[in-house]
């Protein structure tokens, strides 16, 4: 009980160096794109933004740590060095102007580190650059609706039911029939909204969440660094199904979305057509 406070400061600082080490492990049995089994971490990034996301988050979570360690150690600290057997004459000291004035002004500059990052990273997610391809998801009860308006297709995007994922690899409640298919390295613009009542369209690895409303349109971003199966989930409450509204994201190479794009045109474009049509239809 007679350790030094510089001594305290050490070892606590030392524990949460290790948890923070602990926590921002990647565990090798993650995968890219989708929730692991016993996962209590954020999932793997797959774009800058979430690279963003997952650096504020570990510097959060020692900043946390520490101010929790301190704050434990000084409890501890007056616990035992200002109980009634070891201090029996308590002071009557009632004011201390340096204390005063470091317990507010150190908190004010741990705000102000914590909001400069805040809104940069805000500023990034909600900034959405020049795109190279823009997506408008429709979310329907209990499913998406994608269209793609410069190649005037749409179609609908619903959960894979057993059978049908009995003959793939992909996970049980995130498969879809119809996957968003996107290119690799570029720049995705995703214009959500509701046909019903409120969604939320969610792909955790894009680092990326946006309701969807009936009657207003709503815009996110993401650019996919690298190919692959990216899954989400309408993150909002939105009915009895809401828990089988999966998203389902391939990210592929430029080769491979030109291709999907041909056949998408012929096995889509009727159904976009005609929806298009009323559109301009109604216009006029």
């Amino acid at each position: 009980m007679k350790m030094s406070m510089g001594r305290m400061g050490r070892r606590l600082l030392g524990m949460a160096a290790a948890g923070v080490a602990l926590v921002t492990s990647t565990a090798a049995f993650a995968e890219l794109g989708q929730p692991a089994e016993w996962e209590w971490k954020l999932q793997q990034s797959g774009s800058e933004v979430m690279d963003n996301i997952h650096w504020f988050h570990n510097v959060l979570l020692v900043i946390i740590t520490v101010i929790t360690l301190f704050v434990l150690g000084l409890l501890i600290t007056v616990m035992v060095k200002f109980n009634a057997r070891a201090n029996p004459t308590p002071s009557r000291t009632t004011h201390n102007t340096l204390i005063e004035v470091a317990w507010t002004l150190i908190p004010v500059l741990i705000l102000v580190s914590i909001a400069v990052p805040s809104f940069r990273l805000l500023f990034q997610e909600l900034d959405v650059p020049k795109a190279d391809l823009t997506i408008k998801a429709t979310g329907k009860q209990w499913y998406w609706t994608y269209t793609y308006p410069d190649a005037k297709i749409e179609f609908d995007s619903l959960l894979a039911c057993d059978e049908e994922r009995a003959k793939c690899t992909e996970p049980r409640l995130l498969a879809v029939d119809n996957n968003m298919v996107v290119p690799v390295n570029k720049i995705i613009r995703v214009e959500t909204t509701g046909a019903d009542v409120i969604h939320s369209f969610s792909v955790p690895a894009f680092g990326i969440k946006i309701d969807a409303i009936p009657g207003r349109l709503n815009e996110t971003w993401f650019k996919a660094e690298k190919t692959g199966m990216y899954y989400g989930q309408c993150s909002q409450l939105c009915g009895k199904d809401h828990a089988f509204m999966p998203i389902a994201v391939k990210v592929v190479t430029d080769e491979e979305y030109a291709k999907w794009l041909t056949d998408a045109k012929k096995q889509f474009s009727s159904a976009g057509d005609q929806n298009y049509a009323s559109a301009d239809s109604a216009a006029h």
